[in-house]
């Protein structure tokens, strides 16, 4: 990957209040802009096609929650208000859990320097993945599910590749903590905001 566009906050002060605001002025053509109607049919279709996933293990919504107290539990809230599973393995809180687009995979983000992979109709453990030296604050998934994307406070984005459970690129670049990732609904870009105030997007 490489870094496509940097766009950074800048302050300035009120002459009114003298409160100081915080700016971003970017102008961005949208790529996806289509019908209400037809967004709907897409929605319902993927929706649904999720729901067969996993034979006798999918049919049904499932829901997982991540917590201080280091622990992660699978839900199945229209069956049951009993958990399905609960995950244990971090050793600090967890920060983000999310389903892989296809949601066979639960990717975590932890305090303690982990993200950790899940299985997404069980909950099974399946294995940790190594490389941030500080807190993982976010991931997020490229719409095939066969890459993860983590930010740190370690100041980098680490790109995974799920079926080898192996880390992929590591990316620096921001000058502080990277607070917030995501991947664009293409697959070919990826979006990172910092305690640098500066917005970075990354082409694949």
């Amino acid at each position: 990957m490489e870094c496509l566009h940097v766009l950074s906050t800048e302050s300035s002060q009120s002459a009114n209040d003298g409160q100081s605001l915080i700016t971003v002025g970017v102008s961005w053509k949208c790529a996806w802009c289509v019908p209400t109607e037809e967004l709907s049919k897409k929605a319902k279709a993927r929706y649904e096609a999720v729901l067969a996933i996993g034979g006798e293990n999918g049919g049904s919504e499932r829901l997982v929650s991540g917590s201080d107290d280091s622990t992660m539990y699978l839900w199945r809230p229209a069956e049951s208000k009993k958990p399905v599973a609960r995950m244990t393995g971090h050793q600090k809180p967890v920060n983000e859990v999310k389903f892989s687009p296809d949601t066979r995979l639960i990717a975590s983000a932890s305090f303690d320097k982990f993200v950790k992979l899940w299985d997404g109709f069980t909950g099974k453990f399946i294995t940790t993945l190594r490389g941030h030296v500080n807190m993982v604050y976010q991931v997020a998934w490229s719409a095939d599910s066969r890459l993860l994307v983590s930010s740190s406070k370690d100041s980098t984005l680490k790109v995974w590749k799920v079926e080898a459970k192996e880390l992929m690129l590591d990316l620096p670049g921001h000058a502080d903590e990277v607070f917030a990732v995501d991947w664009s609904p293409d697959g070919q870009r990826v979006a990172s905001g910092g305690k640098d105030k500066v917005l970075k997007i990354w082409r694949s």
